[in-house]
């Protein structure tokens, strides 16, 4: 069994022109999937699309059944503004539409900005030949072929068969009782040590605002450089298990080494503006669906989380649905549920399971979040980026709501 989707591999990503893409790219993919990109722009009831670089427009429509280029801007569309490299990125699914626009490498012209994130899957039909998801098409069973029990727990010594067939079919876990009480309580101090030393100017911490707006250290990046408590539980194989639980022999995220790292949360009440309680995504939502997807997210519940204090939400089943990676499309059948947790539980989700952070009511809650990837395959190259550089764009993100709000548009 394995979740590795890929479909694209980094060495064969290049830059693409604009001319190149529109008279070339382009019509070769339609000639593949203008029909399948239909379908999906029909079943979204979305507007054309008119997409605008350097001077020149290109529009894409439903005609007759089948996706068609047309030349030049139409009026009836939603118009995006954008560079060669971010065309380049979005056609090989280096950047979404949401990608795009949290980067400030978009701007939308004329139209909503909800039908330009609408298109994502629909742009994924048409160069990646992917379906866009349709109410019906996703069913999750247990391994005796039994509809699946969605509210299922696991503990660390249960059928190790059984949990992975329950993590392909939903695309999350909850196991109980990980860590203990002590464990957690030496994290908590830690994150308590490492939000009271955070600055907003640190390149390390994101900064939220309540309703008075004091800003305030939400996410806390790099955390497992801040505590030794949390390094020894990144070794330990209590979360090691994970890495060969879908057969695919995941590795950790750290720069270089494998190792897991980590970033350390707490969810404060009353939290108006910032990114602390995160809305509906995917964590290929940015972009590289087709180059990353399936790896695994844990969270680490260092105090729990319940319906007052903020619990996880969760998808089951969108990480096998071709869905918009950014919000909860209202077509999308699949219900949503909240994973309650106690101290030492951990959660578990797929890359691009779609999922939220509730904001909590009546209590904060605390949590880490560290990652598993999938390694790369024989001969692939990565890009040598800079580690700082890495670094400084995951930090930028803090301020992330006021470069899409800079890139709707103003009708």
């Amino acid at each position: 069994m394995s979740i590795d989707c890929r479909t694209r591999r980094h060495c064969e990503r290049k830059p693409l022109e604009r001319d190149e893409i529109f008279d070339s790219l382009i019509p070769r993919v339609l000639v593949r999937n203008a029909a399948i990109a239909a379908r999906g722009l029909r079943y979204k009831k979305l507007p054309a699309l008119s997409i605008s670089v350097a001077g020149r427009s290109v529009t894409l429509r439903d005609q007759g059944g089948e996706l068609r280029l047309e030349a030049g801007d139409a009026a009836d569309s939603v118009r995006a503004q954008l560079d060669s490299d971010a065309l380049s990125d979005l056609v090989q699914d280096w950047a979404t539409t949401m990608g795009l626009a949290m980067n400030s490498r978009v701007r939308i012209v004329r139209g909503s900005f909800e039908h330009w994130l609408g298109w994502e899957p629909v742009l994924r039909a048409l160069f990646d030949g992917r379906p866009v998801h349709e109410a019906g098409a996703i069913t999750m069973t247990g391994l005796d072929g039994s509809e699946l029990d969605l509210s299922r727990g696991f503990e660390l010594d249960d059928d190790h068969v059984e949990i992975s067939h329950f993590l392909h079919q939903a695309g999350f876990l909850h196991v109980r009782g990980v860590f203990t009480e002590d464990e957690m309580a030496a994290v908590s101090a830690d994150l308590d040590a490492a939000l009271a030393r955070a600055r907003p100017d640190d390149g390390a911490s994101w900064w939220a605002g309540d309703s008075k707006g004091v800003q305030q250290a939400v996410r806390v990046l790099f955390f497992h450089e801040q505590s030794t408590a949390l390094r020894r539980l990144m070794e330990d194989e209590r979360i090691g298990w994970l890495a060969n639980i879908t057969g695919d022999k995941l590795v950790g995220s750290v720069e270089g080494s494998g190792k897991l790292g980590a970033e350390g949360l707490i969810k404060p009440l009353d939290i108006r503006t910032g990114l602390s309680d995160l809305p509906w995504h995917k964590d290929c939502g940015q972009g590289r669906h087709s180059y990353l997807c399936n790896g695994l997210t844990v969270g680490i519940s260092i105090t729990g989380a319940d319906e007052r204090s903020g619990a996880l939400g969760v998808v089951p089943g969108s990480h096998r649905a071709n869905v918009q990676s950014a919000g909860k499309d209202d077509s999308l059948d699949l219900p949503a549920i909240k994973l309650v947790t106690q101290t030492g539980d951990i959660t578990v989700h797929c890359s691009d399971t779609l999922h939220r952070a509730y904001p909590p009511i009546e209590r904060p809650r605390k949590v880490v979040y560290t990652s598993l990837q999938q390694p790369l395959m024989p001969g692939d190259v990565i890009d040598d980026v800079p580690a700082e550089k890495q670094r400084a764009a995951r930090a930028k993100l803090t301020n992330v709501q006021e470069r899409i709000a800079d890139t709707e548009s103003p009708t």
